[in-house]
């Protein structure tokens, strides 16, 4: 299990003793958040995009280190940089 920061523990505390409660109207708020999800990460658009031999095997290298298909590996980042949560370093110097 990978370590947890002091409020994830906080909070794994709160929930282990019982201290946590439902919020109000749960269940309205589990459905609009899986319709968020599920409109997060509806993949509804194919791509075709031409990389190197060496750029794909060291992906799919990576993938496997990762345990997950490389596919799945390309998206994740292409989402992550699109999203802001991945920045290019040498544009920022």
């Amino acid at each position: 299990m990978n370590k947890l920061d002091s409020e994830e523990k906080e909070i794994l505390e709160a929930f282990e003793s019982g201290q946590l409660k439902l919020a109000k109207e749960v269940s309205k708020k589990i459905a609009e958040h899986q319709k968020y999800a599920e409109a997060t990460f509806k993949k509804d658009a194919r791509i075709n995009i031409r990389l190197s031999s060496r750029d794909l095997r060291a992906l799919q290298a990576r993938a496997l280190k990762e345990g997950i298909p490389y596919q799945t590996l390309v998206s994740s980042v292409l989402h992550k940089f699109v999203d802001g949560q991945l920045v290019d370093k040498a544009a920022n110097k």
